[in-house]
């Protein structure tokens, strides 16, 4: 169950007028409308606000051509003549310590929620002053990435706060205020978004005057509270789901674990004495690497771990394979293999000082937080220096080595040396025991587990 696609159909239905009933009782959204302009006006003339000389008539004219049908008692009204203001946040730089934070795009969840993380604040006076947060503010990020720009969020008083340049604070008049939340975080304001939008360097931009042509459609104020209502309920629902899901997602990796486990300790599928035992090949193995001699790093395993079948032996990774750099080559024009899963890019000085790799071979990660996950080489490319190609023998099931090195990544994470940049411990790796079956055992083994992988996916996919 794709739940954010869930959310995105709930609000549809509700700003349609289909997620509640209609009650022909509820004074229609005309006559709200008509106070909502009779109060804008009194502001005017009390000099709270300035009227925007690009703001619309208040004539119904102006929304004929609507987006799309609403159930009558409805109307359709741009957020410019709903709302006092759309004021820009301070520009003013932030510190990291101050009187207030600063609320900052990255604040704004692709959701539309706050996020209380990373915050930055301020101590001036008059941008306190200005720019000050109350409840039921909307935060309109004006700029952003192409995906985010126009995200919004509403404040709910959580800590004193004001907000930065990127963002757009405005507040309609008595409309309720978590059903405009709603409309803009549906579909319908995104897609406004980007027709609207002005694209620059890595970012986009909506200005003030865009914003305040957006039209929202607009339901009698008692429907606006039955909608809200429903929709929390509905989010609420889903919200348990999401929890029910996660908590499967992880029992299904924990239970992928487990049969890694069984697999590699001989107790997934059943033992053939007719097999030839793993000694015969370990021996071809030896002869083909010629591995110094290191005694395997058993601290992490327990008794019960060498409790193997017969036919099987124990022994080191290096015994099997081994990591080593490409080829050292300088006429090819090749893509750099970088660390974001072996796309290529550009770089001459790779081209002219690179180590060639073949497409079809597998590296290992060993710089960084994910050093020890396996990638295939999908086209020829220089090596980059986060990498190390993987050789296995040829005496052994290449997959079946596989399914081990994905069972110890735990071990690779928590056993990475270096600071600033965690590596790989190669050490480790090279003196990993390995509990070895025969050959045919070990296809049958990577087949089992292919099987139950396939079965544990196909159920994860359908959540």
């Amino acid at each position: 169950m794709d739940t954010k696609k869930l959310r995105q159909k709930i609000l549809d239905l509700a700003i349609r007028g289909k997620l509640v009933p209609q009650d022909p009782n509820d004074e229609p959204a005309s006559v709200l409308l008509e106070r909502i302009w009779e109060e804008k006006e009194r502001l005017i003339k009390e000099g709270k606000i300035k009227r925007d000389k690009k703001e619309k008539t208040s004539d119904t004219s102006h929304y004929r051509n609507v987006p799309f049908e609403v159930p009558e008692g409805w109307v359709w009204e741009s957020i410019g003549n709903l709302c006092s203001s759309l004021q820009y946040g301070t520009s003013e730089k932030s510190l990291s310590e101050g009187k207030v934070a600063v609320l900052r795009m990255g604040n704004i969840s692709p959701i539309g929620e706050l996020i209380y993380e990373d915050l930055v604040f301020t101590s001036n006076d008059n941008d306190i002053f200005k720019y000050t947060l109350i409840l039921g503010d909307l935060l309109f990020n004006r700029t952003n990435s192409s995906e985010w720009v126009g995200k919004t969020a509403i404040y709910r008083g959580e800590i004193p706060a004001i907000y930065a340049g990127y963002i757009i604070r405005f507040r309609p008049i008595f409309l309720n205020l978590e059903y405009v939340h709603y409309v803009m975080n549906s579909n319908y304001e995104k897609e406004y978004c980007q027709s609207v939008k002005t694209d620059g360097v890595n970012q986009s931009n909506i200005n003030s005057q865009k914003l305040a042509n957006f039209f929202i459609p607009i339901p009698p104020l008692q429907e606006q509270s039955r909608i809200v209502s429903k929709i929390k309920e509905c989010f609420t629902l889903i919200d348990q789901i999401e929890e029910k899901k996660l908590s499967l997602t992880q029992f299904i990796k924990q239970t992928k674990f487990k049969v890694l486990d069984l697999a590699i300790h001989g107790k997934l599928v059943p033992q053939n004495p007719d097999d030839e035992p793993a000694s015969v090949l370990l021996e071809q193995s030896k002869k083909e690497h010629k591995p110094k001699k290191l005694t395997a790093d058993i601290s992490h395993y327990t008794d019960n771990d060498f409790q193997i079948p017969d036919n099987w032996e124990i022994t080191t990774m290096q015994n099997i394979c081994y990591l080593s750099d490409g080829e050292k080559i300088d006429n090819k024009v090749l893509p750099y293999l970088d660390v974001k899963y072996l796309r290529g890019k550009s770089d001459a000085k790779m081209l002219s000082s690179g180590k060639f790799v073949s497409k079809n071979n597998t590296m290992i990660l060993v710089d960084g937080e994910n050093s020890g996950e396996l990638f295939s080489v999908t086209e020829d490319g220089y090596q980059g220096s986060t990498f190390k190609i993987l050789n296995i023998s040829d005496f052994v099931d290449k997959d079946f080595i596989f399914k081990i090195l994905q069972k110890e990544q735990s071990t690779f994470r928590e056993s990475k040396v270096g600071s600033a940049i965690p590596h790989l411990d190669k050490k480790l790796f090279r003196e990993l025991a390995v509990f070895l079956p025969p050959l045919t055992e070990q296809k049958r083994i990577v087949e089992k587990v292919e099987n139950i992988f396939q079965t544990l996916d196909s159920i994860q996919n359908n959540l």
